[in-house]
């Protein structure tokens, strides 16, 4: 290797002069700083981790001692004592400015760091891993410590997500905790989010029509949308229109983007001809795709309309971005890819602009 794996990953560093003259915002806005620069940079160290894993060539007995030093003291020993510090250094500073969620994000990682990794599928290789590492002499081991690369956007589509995988999502919620409640403030400009809840519901339709068929045509949709009023008596809690965004349960790279008009009814609704419905579970399943599960988050905004649906310098628009990265502040998982969806919500009518957002999420 030409340069060692862990000097790829952005390390904070503790000994910063003159900290003690800074006031307690100061550090921490430091702190935001180095997370926002690590989520720049780690995801593509630990798909390079990923790689070393699974290139059989690296795993000779000859290199096994070396690389039980790279992967179990310079790269999951490093994280473990970064953790530490972090948690020390931000129990010093003033409660008011640290987001809580951070706390239990370091839970988390510290947890997959010791080996008691969650994931029941993973947890027999990753005994072996921390318990006899000349068991990563094993390809089947391997594969399952590994995992497969997830990009530098940590969306990309995989076979197997392993133990490498889960490291790589607990230090992005550490940074995540860190960094996402100033950028949510940042990017409300012009509006403003006025609530964000969580809401677990019965199981539920929605039932609607292809988005291509309306897209931009609002008279046209708004007189397709009638056609459920005759379905008053089967109405949901969620009584407005919305356009239903959804990839069947796979990754956004091998799936396109599918939206349908529509409206939430009660389960077992009947489907008027035409029509399409998807469910809507109170207890979803494993399995990928639909049913999908009732449970998400429920932002509602106030302001500019243009700037609450301004697209430039956000992943989708503006209203999407500050919901997902409310949820990622707070430490609330997405359920991506098997059960996301996501659903702008149009209060007042699908003839008018939405000012409300549905975010999949698992509560």
């Amino acid at each position: 290797m030409c340069k060692r794996l862990d000097e790829t990953f952005c390390w904070l560093e503790f000994e910063i002069q003159n900290d003690e003259n800074l006031t307690d915002l100061e550090q921490y806005q430091k702190l935001v700083a180095w997370a926002e620069q690590a989520r720049r940079q780690n995801p593509n160290a630990f798909d390079a981790v990923t790689q070393w894993i699974l290139d059989d060539a690296q795993w000779a007995q000859q290199n096994l001692s070396q690389n039980e030093q790279i992967l179990m003291q310079e790269i999951l020993g490093r994280f473990t004592k970064q953790n530490a510090c972090l948690r020390e250094r931000l129990k010093k500073l003033d409660p008011s400015v640290v987001n809580d969620a951070v706390y239990p994000a370091l839970d988390r990682f510290d947890l997959e760091l010791s080996g008691h990794t969650q994931d029941g599928c993973l947890r027999a290789a990753v005994d072996q891993l921390f318990s006899d590492f000349s068991s990563m002499r094993q390809p089947a081991v391997r594969r399952q410590i590994a995992g497969n690369k997830t990009g530098a956007t940590g969306t990309d589509s995989v076979d197997l997500f392993g133990y490498i995988n889960y490291l790589k999502d607990c230090d992005a919620a550490v940074q995540w905790a860190l960094f996402m409640p100033e950028t949510v403030r940042r990017q409300q400009q012009g509006f403003r989010l006025e609530s964000l809840v969580y809401r677990k519901m019965p199981a539920m339709r929605l039932i609607g029509f292809e988005a291509q068929e309306a897209y931009r045509d609002i008279s046209k949709r708004m007189e397709k949308m009638k056609t459920l009023d005759s379905l008053r008596a089967y109405r949901s809690e969620l009584e407005f229109d919305v356009l239903f965004m959804h990839h069947y349960g796979r990754g956004v790279d091998v799936e396109p983007w599918h939206g349908v008009w529509g409206r939430f009814m009660k389960a077992d609704t009947p489907v008027p001809p035409g029509w399409v419905s998807f469910d809507f579970s109170a207890d979803p399943d494993d399995k990928a795709g639909p049913p999908y599960a009732a449970q998400f988050a429920y932002a509602m905004f106030s302001g500019d309309l243009k700037a609450m649906h301004a697209r430039k310098g956000f992943d989708s628009d503006a209203m999407y971005d500050i919901t997902r990265n409310m949820m990622l502040a707070q430490g609330v998982p997405i359920p991506y890819p098997d059960k996301y969806w996501t659903a702008e919500a149009f209060l007042n009518g699908c003839g008018k602009a939405s000012t409300a957002y549905l975010f999949s999420a698992q509560l």
